[in-house]
């Protein structure tokens, strides 16, 4: 089982932009989802971005989709979320997350997909 160890977040004014990163060690073969989620206090986590290593397939929760990016670096599979354009609503604990191979059980933006979860990094938006 890999590791997941996300790092980059901060605090920003509205309008800001932030690009946290997740080291994937353990995933630097085969096919995997990696995804981005964040929770904010006393709300549920949800999925703000996916990718699959496969093709470079990528899904987007409508509240970011134009503002926000998912990315790796192929040979390290180090994952990237840009994050341009912030509101304070986007302030949340944001973590990362992987399955290995080619099939979910759930949408890649639904946290049920994944079985292998990295800690939180903290993202503040402030007006």
């Amino acid at each position: 089982q890999g590791q997941l160890v996300a790092s980059g977040g901060d605090s920003v004014q509205a309008g800001g932009s932030l690009s946290p990163s997740c080291a994937t060690t353990g995933y630097t073969s085969g096919r995997a989802y990696l995804a981005w989620f964040r929770q904010a206090p006393g709300k549920e986590r949800e999925g703000v971005a996916a990718l699959w290593t496969g093709d470079g397939g990528t899904w987007y929760d409508d509240s970011v989709k134009g503002r926000f990016t998912i990315s790796q670096v192929n040979a390290e599979r180090t994952l990237f979320l840009q994050m341009d354009n912030l509101k304070p609503e986007d302030s949340a604990l944001y973590s990362c997350a992987a399955r290995p191979g080619s099939g979910l059980p759930a949408s890649p933006l639904d946290p049920r997909a994944y079985r292998n979860w990295g800690q939180g990094t903290q993202v503040t938006v402030s007006s």
